[in-house]
């Protein structure tokens, strides 16, 4: 079945349709219409009123499936099942309780649908009218959901793989802390509940199964999912029981950077790397010698890749992703190993394509069994501190600097900044000879 289109209905975009033949003993209307909310003026071509309709059509027949099967919901199913029938019959979904203060206008809607439809009590329909469903309560279970809802538009911009490792470190706090004291309503935390949590974490770190910042990180992710939602919604949850938790004695283990002999004798020597995938390996090479984190270089898309301009270069675009800063969007001019690697991967690394935490993880792995790991505080990235640290031997203006690690410069941006010439020259200095494999 073809999607439906928006229609234009009095300058405004909707969603037409007629209820089909199967669903008219339970949906008495012929039509059924459902605004976009998007004048027509604003959305001439109807692209964004499009994208909206489609949303609705499967809203609605979704309504239509389950008023079909006539299945049972839980709590939680039933009270957005209502909230969305009641968008379908053209109505706000209002409590029971708030139908009084809601107005006239509000209870002869409401009358008239009754009269229409005589649905039955727990029905669909019913629900919606009448408002009988209240929300259901939000337990600790629930609470990275709600938290995510509220932080859409600040989440819209993450790829699949980055909303996957923003959601985990929250749900693993909010698992631990069911742990300690069951999945309760976070209204009904207190702060016997916060303190039996964070003498939990005391014990491990004693212990020696934890680090004091890594319960210090949990303690920071329900306070903050607590007081977003708190601000946000004012349902009661009692903000002071989690204030204050944070463990003392955090210490933060720089990571270490490679030096350039090791870098170009033992990582980069011939066939060093030749037991990794080709594609790990050249994100090593490109790494080397050009301090991109390896987010950026995984999800590099073919055209952000110049191999055939006067200074081969890659663009970092935050395209279908967040980058890590406005800052990081940057230009990167390819030399030595870099670019050689870049030749044998000239549409990007579809092995590695927002899988940057894999990647890293297999890299690393490899460091470790193969002796390319000095110290345990040396890592893949550490390819990013000594890029950083050899540009920096070279003494250039501290916005070169910048520009090419895709850091804040602290003086005010004028102009169009270093050119690719530029960069060129600087890199130049400090490229690794590629090995005879890539």
């Amino acid at each position: 079945m073809r999607p439906p289109k928006p229609f234009n209905r009095g300058g405004i975009w909707y969603l037409i349709r007629r209820v089909p033949k199967k669903y008219r003993h339970l949906d008495t209307r012929s039509f059924v219409y459902l605004t976009t909310r998007i004048p027509v003026v604003d959305d001439p071509r109807g692209i964004r009123a499009a994208q909206v309709v489609a949303h609705l059509n499967e809203v609605l027949e979704q309504g239509w499936r389950e008023l079909e099967q006539g299945r049972e919901p839980n709590h939680e199913e039933r009270y957005e099942r209502a909230r969305r029938t009641a968008h379908q019959l053209g109505i706000r979904y209002i409590e029971k309780s708030e139908l009084a203060q809601a107005g006239p206008i509000e209870i002869k809607k409401r009358v008239a649908l009754i009269k229409r439809f005589k649905p039955k009590p727990s029905s669909a329909v019913y629900d919606a009218v009448v408002g009988v469903v209240s929300p259901p309560p939000l337990t600790l279970s629930r609470l990275v959901a709600a938290f995510e809802k509220e932080r859409a538009a600040s989440l819209k911009a993450l790829s699949p793989d980055q909303l996957k490792r923003w959601r985990n470190p929250k749900n693993r706090a909010v698992n631990d802390l069911i742990k300690i004291v069951g999945d309760k309503n976070v209204t009904a935390l207190t702060r016997a509940d916060a303190l039996a949590f964070r003498d939990h974490w005391r014990e491990r770190v004693i212990n020696g199964k934890a680090e004091i910042g890594t319960a210090n990180k949990q303690f920071g992710h329900i306070g903050k999912m607590l007081r977003t939602l708190e601000n946000a919604q004012q349902i009661g949850i009692p903000l002071d029981v989690f204030a204050k938790l944070r463990l003392e004695g955090e210490k933060t283990v720089p990571r270490a950077p490679f030096d350039p002999e090791f870098i170009q004798e033992v990582i980069l020597a011939d066939g060093a790397l030749d037991a990794l995938h080709p594609e790990a390996r050249r994100v090593v090479f490109v790494m080397a010698n050009t301090g991109l984190r390896p987010s950026e270089i995984v999800n590099l898309r073919p055209s952000h890749i110049h191999l055939d301009a006067d200074v081969p270069h890659l663009e970092i675009k935050p395209e279908g992703r967040k980058l890590k800063t406005n800052d990081s969007e940057r230009v990167m001019p390819l030399m030595g190993c870099a670019l050689e690697a870049m030749k044998l991967q000239p549409k990007g690394f579809p092995r590695y394509f927002d899988k940057g935490a894999t990647l890293s993880a297999n890299i690393n792995k490899f460091f470790r069994n193969h002796g390319m790991r000095p110290t345990p505080a040396h890592s893949l990235y550490s390819l990013r501190h000594s890029f950083e640290d050899r540009l920096t031997a070279l003494d250039p203006p501290d916005k070169i600097i910048a520009t090419l690690m895709g850091h804040k410069h602290q003086r005010p941006k004028y102009g169009k900044g270093p050119t690719l010439e530029h960069l060129q020259g600087w890199l130049d200095r400090i490229a690794f000879a590629p090995p005879t494999s890539l």
